[in-house]
């Protein structure tokens, strides 16, 4: 779709102890040479859109150029995350980006596009990446009106249960360390005012970073896959329980709001 964005990204120790920070864990457990926990690796892709290119809702595309097409509103479907390989931290991230996918229709409800962003992270620009991300984004109109209260669809059950409760500081660190500056996740009044939400909402990311973190603390299994789908915004300073339970090789993942809707849907595959 779009010329391929080549850059070079430097892991550093400093970053990764701040991660380690916002997600309440010792800092000091983490030197240069380690294995980048998986999941960390959003630091790395961040990118430098200047201010005065960036979409009316603040979202900087993380480097590639993002779409306007007219429709002013964006929210992450879903990701993919696979892993051959782990990052060192301290290395230089040799990554790759581009927009490999648009499609645009009409619905009842107004135009719509749905934009997919391609990443590869290596060690070396030459070589097979350790990861690949996916990322797949609805753009859509104006808000109407508020959005429409959900209505809780299924009972939390799981093997593994854990309930978090993402505040102000830990939107905004993980915004900070994405360099991610959509409004929806910084700017309350722009949330409720524009967008028509109860709340800040909870970045996607950072729900894809607390299921993997869950994952490999709690239930001590390390991603080769990562997949996960977004079904209902999550708001700041509301509850969230996180179920993961076991199907053979593949582990399925939910995260349930403060009412029991089911909000994301994940699966993990091992090693």
């Amino acid at each position: 779709m779009q010329d391929r964005v080549h850059r070079t990204e430097a892991c550093t120790l400093t970053t990764v102890r701040r991660t380690a920070a916002m997600l309440d864990l010792d800092p000091e457990q983490f030197h240069d040479g380690d294995p980048l926990p998986r999941g960390w690796h959003f630091i790395v892709l961040g990118g430098e859109t200047r201010r005065s290119a960036l979409r009316a809702d603040g979202f900087p595309g993380f480097g590639v150029p993002m779409p306007d097409l007219g429709l002013p509103r964006l929210l992450l479907a879903g990701r993919t995350v696979e892993y051959t390989d782990d990052l060192e931290i301290g290395a230089q991230v040799h990554r790759r980006s581009w927009v490999s996918k648009l499609d645009r229709k009409e619905t009842g409800n107004g135009s719509t596009a749905i934009v997919t962003i391609h990443h590869e992270l290596g060690r070396a620009a030459n070589v097979p990446p350790a990861i690949i991300e996916e990322q797949t984004y609805i753009l859509l109109g104006p808000a109407t009106g508020r959005a429409p209260p959900t209505r809780p669809t299924q009972l939390m059950s799981g093997q593994y249960e854990k309930t978090l409760l993402p505040d102000e500081t830990l939107l905004f660190q993980y915004s900070a360390l994405g360099f991610n500056s959509h409004k929806i996740h910084i700017d309350r009044d722009y949330a409720r005012n524009i967008e028509g939400l109860p709340d800040l909402v909870v970045n996607g990311g950072l729900t894809t970073l607390l299921l993997t973190e869950f994952m490999r603390l709690d239930v001590g299994v390390v991603p080769a896959r990562v997949s996960v789908k977004h079904k209902a915004p999550l708001f700041c300073g509301r509850r969230i329980t996180l179920t993961a339970t076991q199907d053979g090789d593949t582990w399925q993942l939910k995260v349930h709001d403060d009412t029991g809707v089911v909000a994301v849907v994940g699966e993990v595959q091992v090693q």
